[in-house]
């Protein structure tokens, strides 16, 4: 049973999530929709009105704070409604409170069951009516005192339920959070009456876009509506990025409008920012501007930074996590922008270091305080150099020896920086070790899951969250829809509820290195057997996570990895014109898991989506036996 709410022109209240016309057929509904108004007059009449398509059908109250036939609207001689009585008996309490009113006292909330669930009669509509008022908190049951509210029906699968703030004692009733009261109420009401079961209101959901914003988009010519584009383009400039003013460098490179929002306690200090398209424009010709809380829970600025603090380069990205030709080149491409954007040695030096690289220094024998070379290397897991690998400047690349390097910045104008290097200078084959220290990565975070799903699946959250990362990096560097669509379907399954941000986790520290990897890969790589290698340990991943949820009991967060999962699958299973080497022909295709399990054997592994048998392993006839007969004696 899903709430909804009703025409525009009125406000949400606390929190919505539309998704279409109330009263359209076919539609889709809006969840934890409680919508406020000023006047009850004008809400009254469009519920026993025709509706904006003909579609009510019947109206009649059916329940009420008193009995339905006592509430009922008298017909008059000409067949119309009086509503001058319903009208009184509503907005009377509200010239109790005069001044202290709220300013749009008017309460309107709409539940529709689902299209396959049975269709309820109005005494059970009555039951439901009773049970969302009572949760609220707005009328108790056995308080006299409780707020006027009546239920109208008008089609057979959704009520309307109305009330006016304000208690007959002369106070106001508290109405904070009852949109996740009213989320509560709705499924103890599809357990009581074995309807379709949604999910909670944990928060873990993305806001979705109002119904103003969807008919914008249509109206515009957009693919989607604004709210969209920009929930994914923060999403992923927050994985690609290591630093605040790295995401919103990447945000404004994006083509992202940014405004930041300033403390008013602290000068110069960030609280906050919204960001929008410069092609979005309100009517007043401005932009319009969206806070990441807005787009989602987990893109709000303090949680961007709660996720960024923990993580330096020095923990996403370690040594022995990484191929050596993968660390060559981390290395050369990092360097190469500090020296672009260093002046002397001792500004290159601390820059290195602010990277998060261990920074060794070579000095003279004739003068100890001058620096005569450097080397660098990625620290290890503990973040120590015992077991790191040192490159030296020579080593990375000719240009970034140090006493080149000076002698690019002494001819550099005072007071002005060196200019940045277009290329990152990467070869083919160290784009493709990107993409296979990547897919090694997903493997890796795969197998930690799978360990911790029996004994604690607390530990296995961070690397489910960071997983988003990956998706939406990739979708980006390689330009492929089906992993957009995956990124854009997996963010539920990736939050935990209630907006919590996790501890970091090895696998998550490795995943998100593996997001910061497809970035610098960037997006040239077209390699069919490197994407696909990385798509397969992808939907291993997602296989994983979708068993995960489903064992925590969060439904819809489980369905949110399996609609992901389903979304990649055709990039492993299309024609065989599609199809790498390494997949072999259309019966050979292994299934998601088999990639990972390759690599990372794990005692079980979760079964493939679609419901479908696993492919069958490949037999080899038996030889023939050859059978030796004694002669007869």
């Amino acid at each position: 049973m899903l709430p909804r709410g009703p025409s525009s022109g009125w406000t949400t209240w606390p929190t919505s999530y539309v998704s279409a016309s109330p009263d359209s057929p076919g539609q889709g509904w809006l969840i934890g929709k409680v919508l406020r108004g000023k006047r009850v007059q004008g809400l009254i009449r469009y519920l026993y009105g025709p509706g904006r398509h003909g579609e009510h059908r019947d109206p009649h109250i059916v329940a009420g704070f008193r009995s339905p036939a006592d509430l009922e609207p008298s017909m008059t001689t000409d067949g119309s409604r009086d509503f001058r009585r319903l009208d009184g008996l509503l907005t009377q309490p509200l010239a109790l409170l005069g001044d202290r009113n709220y300013h749009k006292p008017v309460w309107h909330l709409s539940v529709r069951s689902a299209p396959d669930d049975p269709v309820l009669t109005d005494q059970q509509w009555a039951e439901i009516a009773g049970e969302m008022m009572s949760r609220t908190g707005l009328a108790p049951d056995g308080d006299l005192d409780a707020v006027r509210w009546i239920a109208v029906r008008h089609a057979h699968d959704h009520v309307h339920i109305v009330a006016t703030l304000a208690r007959t004692d002369g106070t106001r009733p508290e109405v904070w959070n009852d949109g996740y009261r009213v989320r509560d109420a709705c499924r103890a009401v599809e357990e009581r009456y074995g309807l379709r079961r949604t999910a909670p209101a944990d928060r873990t959901a993305s806001r979705r876009p109002k119904r103003g914003e969807q008919e914008k988009a249509m109206r515009v010519g957009r693919d989607e509506p604004v709210r969209s584009t920009l929930r994914r383009r923060v999403a992923t400039a927050a994985a690609g990025a290591r630093t605040e003013d790295e995401f919103f460098t990447a945000l404004r490179e994006d083509g992202v409008l940014v405004r930041l929002r300033f403390s008013a306690r602290t000068a110069g200090q960030v609280t906050g920012y919204a960001v929008a398209l410069p092609d979005d424009l309100a009517p007043s010709g401005g932009p319009i501007w969206f806070g990441g809380g807005k787009l989602a829970g987990d893109l709000t600025l303090p949680s961007l930074r709660r996720r960024w603090t923990p993580r330096p380069v020095s923990r996403s990205l370690s040594g022995q996590n990484l191929s050596a030709r993968t660390i060559r080149a981390v290395l050369r491409t990092t360097v190469r922008r500090v020296a672009d954007e260093a002046q002397t040695v001792d500004d290159f030096l601390r820059r290195l270091g602010e990277e998060g690289f261990l920074v060794r220094s070579r000095f003279s024998q004739t003068r100890p305080d001058q620096v005569t070379g450097y080397a660098v290397a990625l620290p290890d897991d503990q973040g120590g150099d015992e077991g790191a690998v040192w490159f030296s400047g020579g080593r990375l690349a000719d240009d970034l020896t140090l006493p080149r390097l000076c002698r690019r910045w002494s001819t550099t104008s005072a007071g002005k920086s060196s200019s940045a290097s277009t290329d990152d200078g990467l070869t083919a084959e160290e784009r493709q070790a990107f993409y296979d220290d990547a897919a090694r990565a997903a493997a890796f975070a795969t197998a930690q899951i799978r360990r911790h799903m029996a004994t604690a699946p607390h530990a296995a959250q961070d690397a489910c969250w960071a997983a988003s990362d990956v998706l939406h990096v990739a979708a980006k560097a390689t330009g492929n829809r089906h992993l957009r669509r995956a990124a854009d379907s997996y963010e539920r399954a990736a939050r935990a509820p209630w907006g919590r941000i996790t501890r970091p986790s090895p696998a998550g520290n490795t995943l998100r290195g593996a997001a910061r990897l497809l970035k610098l890969a960037g997006a040239h790589d077209r390699n069919t057997l490197s994407i696909l290698l990385l798509v397969s340990h992808l939907l291993a991943l997602l296989d994983t996570v979708a068993n995960l949820r489903q064992l925590q009991q969060r439904q819809a967060q489980a369905e949110a990895a399996r609609r992901a999962a389903r979304h990649l699958s055709p990039l492993v299973a299309g024609p065989d014109r599609h199809r790498a080497p390494w997949l072999g022909s259309a019966a050979e295709v292994p299934s998601s898991f088999q990639p990972a399990q390759h690599d990372f054997p794990a005692p079980w592994a979760p079964a493939p989506f679609g419901g479908g048998a696993p492919p069958q392993p490949r037999t080899t006839p038996a030889r023939p036996r050859t059978v030796k007969h004694s002669p007869p004696r």
